[in-house]
Order: structure tokens, then sequence, then C-alpha cells
């Protein structure tokens, strides 16, 4: 649980304009939690759950997911020395997936160009 906490802490800390988003995990016990769920009410986040035993209510996220562990850790993970080179690795790829890595199905976009072209608000 802890971990879980800190981590949320550390999104909150990067990232201060969260109100009125929706979170969504599936139905661990720590997104289940008092304790999680008043953090989230506190910064004005909505939060979501996958119905149990049902990935596809968050299908995004699982492809996501899938393409980090193909794309970066299978087959690789033996080159991660520390749990700090893996989250290092790990927040790269984000930005990567994110910021350059193009998909057919954005239009050729990547997601950040995407998000920009939909929002009024976008992602500097």
């Amino acid at each position: 649980m802890e971990l879980v906490m800190t981590m949320l802490d550390r999104a909150f800390d990067k990232e201060t304009a969260l109100n009125n988003c929706i979170f969504h995990t599936d139905q661990g016990c720590q997104y289940q939690s008092p304790r999680y769920q008043r953090a989230l009410k506190l910064h004005g986040i909505t939060q979501s759950m996958s119905r149990k035993g049902n990935s596809m209510d968050d299908g995004l996220m699982e492809n996501f997911f899938g393409l980090l562990k193909t794309e970066m850790f299978y087959d690789q993970e033996y080159k991660y020395h520390s749990l700090q080179e893996l989250a290092q690795a790990i927040e790269e790829y984000i930005e990567y997936y994110n910021e350059e890595r193009i998909k057919s199905r954005l239009k050729g976009l990547t997601p950040k160009e995407y998000r920009n072209q939909a929002s009024i608000n976008p992602v500097f």
C-alpha cells in the first residue's frame, strides 16, 4: 500500500491540474482502500474501476502495458540492474510513447499530438 500511495503522491507533485480527471484502475485492494480513495477525492479526481475479472473495461491501458512489456522489457529484463534503472527506463518509454511513437489509429500522430488537436487545453 505504501508503494501505491508514494506513486500517487509523486503523480500529484508532477501534475497539478487534475481536477475533473477520471482515474481508472482494476479492483486491486489498494485502489479500494479508504486512504487511496480519500487522496483521489482530495485532488478532485473521480475514481473508476473495471468490473471484476474484465480486463476489456480498461482495454486502452491493457494495450499500452502490453506494448511497454513487448518493446522495452521482454528479452531485455536482465539489462536493468536495479529498480531505479527499470523505473527510469519506464519513464523514458512513457515519454517516447506519448511524444514520439506514431500510431496509425491516431491518423499518424503521436498521442500527445492527437490530444492537442482534440483538446481546448493543449498538453505541453
